[in-house]
């Protein structure tokens, strides 16, 4: 588990593309890989500058089918997952202040990843929203601040968040990149 860790934390992993490796069975039941590659499925937009996020995995039903096919997160990228569906996210959250001259469309950022419906007005950061989720957050590396309507987190490596479908807010205010694990769950109200 250390070593998936660090490998996780790995400036190639974060920056570039993740390698992924998924267990399987063959037909006598005996576990075996069936998939080792690096994914693809990387999310940059320059609305939101400093921020890139990479879906690992993605599952469309619950409980989750462990033989069979497996699931591919390389043709789409999905910002949310549907109730009963899970997506397993690598982001990573460059200072904020190295684009704080670089206009920021947050409104256009949430419409291009078809969760415009996610953006919540608010005074307090333009990127604050609220999805219908269930998250944890696994801060990795760095340091991030969460703001909710009237509060506010800071958040260092080894810290997790359990994000239960509110107002939110992500925010780099160190001199560092942070990384974050996020796994999302579709969840109902």
């Amino acid at each position: 588990m250390d070593r998936y860790i660090n490998y996780l934390m790995n400036e190639t992993c974060m920056s570039k593309n993740c390698r992924r490796v998924v267990t399987g069975f063959d037909e006598t039941g005996e576990s075996i890989v069936v998939s080792d590659e690096f994914v693809t499925n990387k999310m940059e937009k320059n609305t939101r500058p400093g921020v890139s996020l990479t879906n690992l995995w993605h599952t469309s039903e619950f409980p989750i089918e462990m033989r069979g096919d497996i699931e591919r997160v390389d043709d789409e990228f999905i910002m949310f997952p549907q109730p009963n569906e899970t997506i397993c996210r690598i982001s990573s959250f460059e200072p904020d202040k190295k684009y704080q001259n670089v206009a920021s469309d947050s409104a256009s950022y949430f419409s291009d990843l078809d969760a415009g419906d996610t953006l919540v007005k608010s005074k307090r950061h333009p990127f604050m929203h609220k999805s219908q989720t269930v998250d944890y957050a696994i801060i990795l590396e760095g340091e991030i601040t969460l703001l909710l309507d009237n509060e506010e987190v800071t958040l260092s490596e080894g810290d997790i968040v359990i994000q239960r479908g509110t107002n939110h807010a992500w925010v780099n205010n160190s001199d560092r990149l942070c990384r974050v694990c996020f796994i999302l769950m579709g969840a109902k109200k």
